[in-house]
C-alpha cells in the first residue's frame, strides 16, 4: 500500500515565485529535486495530498495543444489549485492588446501563467512585465517542459544518466535546442543527427560546449545509432512552418531520418524510442515504431503529467492564496 505523506513533510519548493522559460533558469540540482517529486508523485506518494489550494493557473495558447493543455488542467486540478484557458481568440496577444498589458493584468487575477506560444520573445516579455512566475509551455526557441517528461522516462530505464547516449533524430528545432540545454544539466551524450542546413540554434550549442557538455553533431545516421540507448525524435515540420512542409519531408526522408522497427532494433539492446508526440506516420516515423517493445512514447506522454505537477508544486508551492 503506497503511503500518503502529511503536508508538513513535503519538500521545500526549490523554484518558488522563479519563472521557467528554459531548462537552463535550474541548476543540476533544482532539476534533480523537480525529477525525484516526478517520481515520487508517479508512485503515489503524493496521493490526497493539495499542496496548491485556493491557486490558480492561467494557461495562454496561441498553438494547438493535446497534451501541454490536459496534462496542465489535470495538474493543477490534482493539486488542489485550478486552471483558465485562454486562447489567442480571446486575449490576442500582441494584437487586441499588447503582451505587457495582458502580463499586468494577468498578475492582478492568478498565481502563475503557462504559455503555449509561437515566440520565446513573447514569454520574455510576458515574465518581464509580471511579478507571477511565467512558464514555457513550448516557443519556437526551446520546449524545457517536454524534457522534464523525458528525462523522466529516461530515468525509469537509467536511473543515473550520466553517460547515457542520446541520440536525437531530426530537425535542429526547440526540441534540438532544449536537449543541448538538458545534456549540459545531466551529463548525457547527446549526439544531434539532422541533414544539412536543419542544425539546432548555433548559440546554445556553443554556450553548452563551453560549459563542458558532451554534444556532437553529425549529419549520419549510423554514427548516430551506434550504441544509442536512447533514440528521439520529433516532427519534421514544426507548428507555424507549413510552407515548407513538401521540400523539408523530401530532405529529411532522403536524409534516412525516417524511424523504422529496423532503426531500432540497431540501437543498444536495452534502448528505448522516444517520441513528444503528435507523431505524423509515415514522415519522422512509422506506426509500428511506436509499437515497438521498445518504445517508450506513452509512458513519455504520461510522463508530462507527473512532471509538470512536479514542477507546479516547486514554483507555486508555498504561494499564499489571494482568497
Amino acid at each position: 500500500m503506497t503511503s500518503t505523506p502529511a503536508t508538513a513533510s513535503l519538500p521545500q519548493p526549490a523554484l518558488r515565485g522563479r519563472d521557467f522559460l528554459s531548462s537552463l533558469d535550474l541548476s543540476p540540482e533544482e532539476l534533480r529535486a523537480v525529477l525525484d517529486t516526478a517520481h515520487s508523485m508517479k508512485r503515489g506518494e503524493w496521493r490526497g495530498t493539495k499542496p496548491l489550494a485556493g491557486l490558480t493557473l492561467a494557461l495562454i495558447f496561441e498553438k494547438a495543444s493535446l497534451r501541454t493543455r490536459t496534462t496542465f488542467d489535470v495538474g493543477m486540478y490534482q493539486l488542489g489549485g485550478h486552471a483558465i484557458t485562454l486562447t489567442n481568440a480571446e486575449i490576442g496577444l500582441g494584437t487586441r492588446e499588447r503582451v505587457n498589458d495582458v502580463a499586468r493584468n494577468l498578475e492582478r487575477w492568478v498565481d502563475g501563467v503557462m504559455g503555449r506560444v509561437y515566440e520565446q520573445t513573447t514569454l520574455i516579455e510576458l515574465a518581464r512585465h509580471s511579478a507571477i512566475p511565467v512558464i514555457n509551455g513550448l516557443s519556437d526557441a526551446l520546449h524545457p517542459v517536454q524534457l522534464l517528461a523525458d528525462y523522466q522516462t529516461i530515468e525509469e530505464s537509467f536511473p543515473d544518466t550520466r553517460g547515457v547516449k542520446v541520440a536525437f533524430l531530426g530537425d535542429g528545432n526547440n526540441l534540438a535546442n532544449s536537449h543541448i540545454e538538458m545534456a549540459r544539466l545531466t551529463g548525457t551524450r547527446l549526439v544531434v543527427c539532422t541533414p544539412v542546413g536543419h542544425e539546432p540554434n548555433g548559440r546554445v550549442l556553443m554556450e553548452a560546449l563551453r560549459a563542458g557538455a558532451d554534444v556532437t553533431l553529425t549529419h549520419d545516421v549510423a554514427e548516430a545509432l551506434d550504441g544509442a540507448q536512447v533514440l528521439y525524435t520529433d516532427v519534421w515540420v514544426s507548428m507555424g512552418q507549413e510552407a515548407e512542409a513538401e521540400r523539408k519531408k523530401k530532405v529529411f526522408y532522403d536524409a534516412g531520418m525516417q524511424v523504422t522497427p529496423a532503426m531500432l532494433d540497431r540501437i543498444a539492446e536495452d534502448g528505448i524510442f522516444l517520441h513528444c508526440l503528435p507523431a505524423h506516420y509515415g514522415e519522422e516515423v512509422v506506426p509500428e515504431a511506436t509499437e515497438h517493445p521498445k518504445s517508450r512514447v506513452f509512458d513519455q506522454a504520461e510522463n508530462r503529467l507527473h512532471a509538470q505537477k512536479a514542477l507546479l508544486y516547486h514554483v507555486l508551492g508555498g504561494t499564499e492564496p489571494r482568497w
